[in-house]
């Protein structure tokens, strides 16, 4: 595996991350896509909403925190 250049994506922010979902829906929505494409599209939106609810526990976690302490405490 020496040869294999290992790439590091950039997270995506929330919204970059519920447009890239949209475009996933609308490439399922579409009557002619075939089934190993749909499965290969339903794997990578369940990737994105999978990051879109952590992203969303992490912002609710912070806001928690504020409510509490009147403060903001990196978790």
């Amino acid at each position: 595996m020496a040869g294999k250049k290992q790439v590091e994506e950039t997270p995506l922010t929330l919204e970059e991350s519920f447009e890239r979902l949209e475009e996933t829906i609308a490439r399922l929505e579409d009557e002619d896509i075939s089934l190993e494409d749909a499965f290969v599209a339903y794997s990578e939106g369940m990737k994105l909403l999978k990051n879109c609810n952590e992203q969303i526990d992490r912002v609710e976690k912070k806001v928690l925190k504020l409510a509490e302490d009147g403060g903001l405490e990196e978790l």
